[in-house]
């Protein structure tokens, strides 16, 4: 199926307003018959790869940046996404090691291009290299929390610096209690580079469990 044909109807509702609202009978009908049978539900739940369909589907960004490639779920669900609901959009996957299964799931995918290297310089560098960036580039960029804090802040830190336009998604980012001894970086990471940063992200979460997913958009 050529990547431009729409198989799916548009799930954005009231595209004359401002509020975030999508068809959610349309991007569950998606995921489950779509998503699922290819990627499954590990390492992101249903209602992880719904806010990562909305999020495509409305904010139809034209570049997507996501590293720790390893398999390439992520690229796989973002490739299916801009697929099934006309999204014209550039993937770049960067992961810092090689192997035979990095990008296991997106190989032969002439859409979705693999780097090898660190993520947030790689897309960074890639970023600043888009013809017409001022005017036509609207990037996502997808950062895997990885439950850390220190990296979550650097790479939000430097995304907001050098492309204060973009879109964020960040994996795990549900915020457990600190008594839990778990989980607690990413969520923390995202509060204070917003409180250190001058910004106008709105933010939608997947708040009722691990691993979480938070979006940041404008």
């Amino acid at each position: 199926m050529n990547m431009f044909t729409k198989k799916y109807p548009n799930p954005v509702l009231n595209l004359r307003c401002r509020k975030f609202e999508i068809n959610n009978w349309i991007i569950s009908n998606f995921v489950v018959r779509e998503l699922v049978p290819i990627v499954g539900i590990k390492p992101y739940p249903l209602n992880e790869l719904m806010l990562m369909t909305a999020a495509v589907s409305h904010l139809k960004p034209t570049h997507i940046f996501e590293w720790g490639t390893h398999l390439g779920k992520s690229a796989r669900i973002f490739y299916e996404i801009t697929k099934h609901f006309s999204v014209p959009c550039e993937i770049h996957s960067i992961d810092l090691f090689d192997s035979r299964l990095r990008g296991l799931f997106v190989k032969n995918i002439d859409q979705v291009k693999l780097h090898q290297g660190d993520g947030l310089d790689v897309s960074l560098a890639l970023y600043k290299n888009i013809k017409d960036l001022r005017t036509k580039a609207c990037p996502l960029f997808f950062l895997d929390g990885d439950h850390e804090f220190h990296s979550v802040k650097r790479e939000l830190k430097g995304i907001m610096e050098s492309a204060p336009k973009a879109w964020v998604l960040i994996h795990d980012t549900f915020s457990q209690s600190s008594q839990s001894g778990y989980n607690t970086g990413p969520y923390r990471a995202i509060q204070t580079a917003l409180k250190e940063k001058s910004h106008k992200y709105k933010v939608l979460s997947t708040n009722t469990g691990l691993p979480g997913m938070t979006l940041l958009y404008h």
